[in-house]
């Protein structure tokens, strides 16, 4: 599925299915911006409208009919779905048009596996990986198919080899998850830690790609990865971020913050990703703030905003305090840009502080910090007043 560098980007057919749910990507950008991140090459897009998925074919056997004959006609060596596919709907796609057939979930794994660094990073994407596969072990091992058996008939060499494998998926599962909990042991000595500093604690958060690492990187000088593409940071960084009034004196808000950069959330993100990341996204459910980093300049940034707020809640950060920060202002169209780079946006019900940036060139920052100031400094100031407090 992944090109390598010595070998040519695969020749990928984009397939997306409008069901009637809203926030259809009809151009099927995302799915292909997706595509080239995994390092394909997306040469055709088909899409489709039904009531419900085929439960055989996802598409009908019209559509895929019509799929490989484009395949032929365009030289495409595999199938790439938008939504995600059954093991059954996978394998009778393949067998139908004689190619490899993948779906939204495996594609963004893809991408996981590649991007992930740090130790945890690898645990948290194997783990979810091995799940995807334990569902799809006769597609996967091609030996699998020799399985045998019927009414009456006890299994065959396959059968054996299946159980087999399920056995070895599932203790691969168990390892990783005893590992991942280690992981999450330390971390949460590392959050007592803070806690025990008094460490007021900011986690970025937001739709990938939307710059969190590029505002990460210009808050604290930092050097964590950056780039203009999806997913370039899956790796939770934290580092120190010094915050003082704007008359520059060191004051109760001349302090350090914590501040962490942590992974994007995208439409759809597999479920089994968000349980396996639950030890990088605890960051943003345990935080005191979060930078909640917009992509000002999407057209669909609206959209995106709603599908990180579901996230949130589905992680337990939804009642975590938010800024909203709509960054790349220096794209938007000059008659777009605002007037003031301070305001107030209205989200589920309540009307949050936002602040309008660039991150690339700079504009926004220093309001953005005095805003960081003020939150700090009311929140510090709550705090001093709760009785039992120090």
């Amino acid at each position: 599925m992944t090109a390598s560098p010595d070998r040519p980007a695969a020749a990928t057919i984009l397939v997306g299915v409008d069901l009637g749910l809203p926030h259809f990507d009809a151009e099927l950008e995302e799915l292909g911006l997706l595509a080239q991140t995994a390092g394909m090459d997306p040469v055709a897009r088909v899409t489709a409208k039904r009531k419900a998925p085929d439960a055989a074919l996802f598409v009908g056997r019209g559509k895929a009919d019509e799929i490989k004959q484009l395949a032929e006609e365009t030289g495409a060596s595999e199938i790439l779905f938008d939504q995600s596919l059954s093991p059954a709907q996978q394998r009778n796609l393949e067998r139908h048009m004689g190619l490899p057939v993948n779906d939204r979930t495996l594609l963004i794994l893809e991408i996981f596996a590649q991007r992930a660094r740090s130790h945890e990073g690898k645990l948290q994407v194997e783990l979810a990986r091995l799940q995807y596969l334990s569902t799809r072990l006769v597609r996967r091992w091609s030996h699998l198919e020799r399985q045998t058996g019927g009414a009456g008939v006890r299994g065959g060499p396959g059968e054996k080899q299946i159980e087999l494998d399920r056995r070895m998926i599932a203790s691969s599962i168990k390892n990783t998850r005893e590992r991942l909990v280690k992981v999450k042991r330390q971390r949460a000595t590392q959050r007592r830690q803070r806690e025990r500093r008094e460490t007021f604690s900011i986690s970025l958060v937001g739709y990938t790609n939307a710059g969190k690492s590029t505002l990460f990187n210009a808050l604290v000088k930092a050097r964590a990865y950056a780039a203009d593409q999806l997913f370039a940071t899956l790796d939770t960084t934290t580092r120190q971020l010094y915050l003082q009034d704007s008359e520059g004196t060191s004051g109760t808000t001349g302090r350090s913050v914590s501040l962490s950069d942590t992974v994007g959330f995208i439409r759809d993100l597999p479920h089994g990703l968000i349980d396996a990341f639950q030890a990088t996204l605890q960051e943003a459910a345990d935080a005191d703030l979060l930078l909640h980093v917009v992509d000002a300049a999407n057209p669909h940034h609206l959209e995106q905003i709603g599908e990180v707020q579901r996230v949130l809640h589905e992680i337990g950060a939804g009642q975590v305090p938010q800024l909203l920060v709509f960054n790349k202002t220096d794209a938007l169209d000059p008659t777009q840009r605002p007037r003031n780079l301070v305001d107030t946006f209205e989200l589920e019900g309540a009307q949050l502080p936002r602040v309008f940036v660039s991150s690339r060139t700079g504009d926004g920052l220093p309001e953005l910090r005095r805003e960081l100031v003020r939150i700090v400094s009311a929140a510090r100031e709550a705090a001093s007043e709760t009785p039992g407090s120090s």
